[in-house]
């Protein structure tokens, strides 16, 4: 059985992961959140786009993955698992899931905005937030940017097709902690339902995809995900 899981917000705030909102406190409460996310933002001040994403970069590394990424990672014991994941937390991996997708990057990658090439040096230490720092050049000239995917920027191609490959082989969709109003995301539930996939919803909050869902669980991943790939077959007789 092929299981293709698609992951939200929800899944990392249970590991204490802030939501983008959450983020915009204290030093960050006036920052418009289009200037520190576009690609207009990062041309008009890397220096604070660059001071955002590192500080984010070392708050993600001090979470850990909660029960809901772990209980995916155990379901490849059973089955062949497909994660989408629109995170950039890197907490699926580091549960152990080994088919991961990214849709919107990563923070813990990083590659030059001229020439594309990855970044493998040390990345500046930030014990403390601050309003701005600047980025680390490559040795084209190009300055070094976080691999993630800013509001104007087209998803990573790859990344795409192969989550709309996994969405199309599963035998059943499972969409965990996700508002399922992001586009293009929120059309890969709708791609399968079309296909006749059954799409079973992990939210505590009610989403646009709860009437179309073939099964609605009101309750978070930590609680839902543990059981739930024993819980199948009931749920879906």
């Amino acid at each position: 059985m092929q299981v293709t899981v698609l992951s939200g917000a929800g899944i990392s705030a249970e590991s204490g992961v802030p939501t983008f909102r959450d983020v915009e406190t204290g030093l960050w409460a006036k920052v418009d959140p289009y200037e520190i996310s576009s690609s207009q933002g990062w041309q008009a001040h890397p220096e604070k786009v660059w001071a955002w994403y590192l500080w984010r970069h070392y708050m993600m590394e001090s979470v850990q993955p909660n029960n809901g990424h772990l209980a995916v990672a155990a379901w490849q014991d059973h089955a062949q698992v497909h994660v989408v994941t629109q995170n950039v937390d890197n907490l699926h991996e580091r549960a152990g899931s080994r088919n991961v997708y990214h849709l919107h990057g990563s923070l813990f990658e990083f590659r030059c905005d001229a020439c594309g090439s990855p970044f493998e040096g040390d990345l500046p230490a930030m014990p403390e937030p601050v309003a701005s720092a600047d980025p680390p050049q490559c040795p084209c000239g190009g300055l070094i940017r976080p691999n993630v995917v800013w509001f104007g920027e087209a998803l990573p191609e790859d990344a795409w097709q192969r989550s709309v490959d996994a969405v199309t082989n599963a035998d059943v969709v499972i969409v965990v902690g996700t508002s399922s109003i992001v586009y293009p995301a929120a059309g890969l539930p709708e791609l399968a339902l079309a296909n006749g996939t059954p799409v079973i919803e992990v939210n505590p909050e009610r989403t646009p995809l709860s009437d179309a869902a073939t099964v609605t669980l009101r309750e978070t991943a930590a609680s839902a995900l543990p059981g739930l790939l024993q819980r199948l077959p009931a749920l879906l007789r």
